[in-house]
């Protein structure tokens, strides 16, 4: 019985450092400990969920949208994306364009982009009714505040984020929306867009540009759509990265909706992972999370376009060049997401 005791108690007193060990290296990574065999990586930021393809239907030239099903599905406010997890493992973003209020199905829409990265043929040529597939999120980075009055500019599938907008403005407010693409056949939910242009003006105001949608087929014109913004007004873009370079340019506060990271390349510099003890070169041509997949192939990343979070590590030392459209700022006083953001400098020091 002694015997049995005394391993009783070296057991549970083992078991007990060994929590106290766990924490202590979750709340300081940089604890002495030894040097690891592969980098600590990211993590998605949300948990995911499994969902049916419910519906599936071409509702534009181009354009797929689906209507994923399942049971007591978070909630979401308009401008929310959601991340799809293709079969192929890729993930991509996807605006969600439903009814918030539907606790019960997602729906998202997707252009074909041919020369893309894959993603959106595998959508359009693989994803079926009744399929099942793994969704994350929602998030949120481009919400609908309140404001006295709404501009919004919209660029082919741009519009996904913008229609539970228009469907969530306070009556009585006043909106406008320029909507343009290459034609009529290619631009989705124009019938709804121009149903609800309808119904937000009264007769008496039909001669009004406020309350009202414009359709433009080819190049619109941005300088009298924003020509007269009031004061206070919130200004919203989606689209087409030129399209919302274009908006930006004649109103800076423009609030965007972007699913690639506004530019890459830059300086070459270099990449101390202080953890794995290694010191990487990141040519100006490439990333530092094609770096570390050179010396740690198992690596965790995703969507390599700065909105997923999978990639996001610490930042021990140096100041960084933020490319993502994920982070915020309280996130980038010490971390950074390694498929985009580069080093404002020579050096970066990253706890991996």
């Amino acid at each position: 019985m002694p015997k049995l005791r005394t391993v009783a108690v070296v057991a549970g007193t083992a078991l007990l450092v060994r929590r106290a060990m766990r924490r202590r290296i979750r709340t300081s990574p940089l604890w002495p400990m030894p040097a690891l065999e592969e980098p600590i990586s990211g993590r998605p930021r949300s948990r995911a969920l499994r969902v049916l393809v419910a519906a599936r239907e071409e509702v534009a030239e181009g354009v797929v949208r689906l209507r994923l099903e399942g049971h007591d599905l978070p909630g979401w406010e308009p401008g929310a994306h959601l991340d799809l997890v293709l079969p192929s493992g890729l993930v991509r973003q996807y605006s969600l364009c439903g009814d918030p209020e539907d606790d019960s199905s997602y729906t998202v829409a997707t252009r074909l982009v041919p020369d893309g990265r894959g993603g959106s043929r595998e959508v359009h040529e693989q994803i079926r009714a009744g399929m099942e597939l793994e969704v994350r999120g929602p998030r949120n980075r481009f919400p609908l505040v309140e404001a006295g009055s709404y501009v919004f500019v919209a660029g082919g599938i741009g519009i996904t984020p913008v229609l539970p907008m228009l469907r969530a403005l306070p009556d009585g407010v006043e909106w406008r929306l320029l909507y343009c693409g290459r034609d009529r056949a290619s631009m989705p939910f124009l019938e709804d867009v121009e149903k609800l242009g309808r119904m937000g003006v009264p007769p008496f105001e039909r001669s009004r540009e406020w309350g009202s949608v414009t359709v433009v087929e080819g190049p619109a014109d941005l300088d009298g759509f924003l020509a007269d913004v009031p004061e206070g007004a919130a200004v919203y873009c989606c689209g087409p990265e030129g399209l919302m370079a274009a908006v930006e340019e004649r109103f800076p506060r423009v609030r965007l909706e972007r699913f690639a990271p506004r530019a890459s390349g830059g300086d070459a510099f270099e990449v101390e992972l202080r953890r794995s003890g290694r010191t990487l070169s990141v040519a100006a041509d490439s990333t530092v999370l094609a770096a570390v997949r050179e010396e740690f192939p198992n690596t965790l990343y995703s969507c390599e376009q700065g909105f997923c979070g999978t990639c996001q590590q610490r930042v021990l030392e140096g100041e960084v060049d933020h490319r993502d459209e994920l982070l915020t700022d309280a996130e980038r006083a010490d971390s950074m997401l390694i498929c985009v953001s580069r080093a404002r400098g020579d050096r970066l020091v990253l706890d991996m």
